[in-house]
């Protein structure tokens, strides 16, 4: 005499309506078995048909989920209230997704705190960072850069990725790591970064080159784009920080500031060009996310389907508005409309390295690049905005000072 009986939802498990009866020998004819959880245990009422009686089965060592809510097993579907039965039924579904929307609810918000307070701990940790420069702005730099490293190549080694490509070594990622957070350095150093490039270059080649087995041209292309991505770009933030050195001239906070630090002369176009940057790169994605929840409609591209054509212009309104308003502060750029141009250039390379990662994201089949920062990922998830954009700002700043000799 089969039976069935509902579990979450989803699976139906057959039953046997003579295996819940306390006597085997006994006929059972003619009843409804209802399963109904009221607390983390459960709790098992056997219903004879034709009679109010109710026994009442103890299961003192069955534990279920508190998703698993209704379960009905028939032995004969013509003795059934049908009514009845269908109500039981439509009451243990609802309850399951109540519950599934609520700790979905709660998950979100949880997140999103752990958003905020990270994000503000971060911005006030790497403001201070900017605003020391020197060695300190560097070492932060390569920190943020081996790290990003470490996880670009573990992207590449994911399966997503490796379908499709034979990834490098694993020993020959942890030397590309090293490699891409000296860059930062010997870029202070030297000056530029021609000799750190080409210096890493010859060193990823030839590791690859003395591999066991065939070396391949995947490994050699992924790894060289490791050194670009990871290590090569992000070093104009130095030569941008530190490197433009002359001093900006005709803003308020410069006269005011105190001689301990450095005074007046502390204030140079790299370190106001620098700020502005990183504001400006803020308030785009800050404008661009709370644009795309707000009106957000038009798919953006399909490499990240959350993003829109309404957010990024929103962002990039915010982004320009953040750039001019603090060229008028820090009276760089001189005019507003290079202020435009530097807001529209950090716009354009924000959403172009956010897009580059997310599309090395979704090969790798991964939401996140990593979890070092709760609620925001790893670093790559938070520093991709700022890959490309150093190289822009840093060529920008270059010329107007040629230019204008701001």
């Amino acid at each position: 005499m089969a039976s069935l009986v509902k579990f979450d939802r989803y699976n139906l498990i057959p039953l046997s309506a003579t295996s819940l009866c306390a006597c085997p020998c006994r006929p059972f004819s003619k009843r409804t078995l209802t399963l109904a959880q009221r607390s983390p245990k459960v709790k098992l009422n056997v219903v004879l048909h034709g009679s109010a009686s109710v026994f009442p089965v103890r299961l003192t060592r069955i534990y279920i989920d508190r998703r698993v809510v209704a379960g009905v097993a028939r032995a004969e579907p013509e003795s059934l209230d049908e009514s009845n039965a269908k109500e039981e039924a439509d009451k243990g579904n609802m309850l399951p997704t109540v519950k599934d929307s609520l700790s979905e609810q709660q998950h979100k918000s949880s997140q999103l705190r752990k958003r905020i307070v990270f994000g503000l701990g971060i911005g006030f940790s790497v403001g201070a960072i900017v605003l020391a420069g020197g060695w300190v702005f560097t070492v932060a730099v390569a920190a943020a850069v081996f790290l990003g490293a470490r996880e670009y190549f573990e992207l590449v080694r994911s399966r997503g990725i490796t379908e499709g490509m034979t990834p490098p070594p694993r020993y020959v990622s942890r030397v590309c790591s090293l490699i891409c957070a000296l860059m930062p350095i010997l870029t202070l150093y030297f000056g530029n970064i021609d000799v750190s490039v080409t210096s890493a270059a010859f060193v990823v080649v030839l590791a690859l080159l003395l591999q066991r087995g065939n070396p391949r041209f995947a490994q050699l292309s992924s790894t060289m784009f490791g050194l670009f991505y990871c290590g090569y770009l992000p070093c104009f933030w130095v030569k941008l920080r530190c490197g433009l050195a002359a001093p900006v001239l005709n803003t308020k906070i410069r006269a005011g500031w105190p001689i301990l630090p450095g005074g007046q002369a502390y204030w140079t176009v790299g370190l106001v060009a620098t700020f502005i940057s990183f504001c400006s790169i803020i308030a785009a994605d800050t404008y661009a996310f709370l644009g795309g929840k707000a009106i957000g409609r038009t798919p953006l591209t399909n490499i990240s389907p959350k993003k829109t054509w309404e957010g990024a212009i929103v962002g990039l309104g915010g982004c320009i508005a953040t750039s001019v308003g603090l060229s008028k502060i820090f009276s760089w750029p001189a005019s507003w409309p290079s202020a435009v141009a530097f807001g529209f250039l950090n716009f354009f390379g924000s959403i172009f390295g956010d897009l580059t990662e997310s599309m090395i994201k979704r090969d790798a089949g991964v939401k996140d690049s990593g979890s070092l920062i709760p609620g925001h990922g790893g670093i790559l998830d938070r520093v991709d905005s700022y890959i490309f954009t150093g190289a822009l700002a840093y060529s920008f700043a270059k010329i107007l000072s040629l230019l204008y000799r701001v």
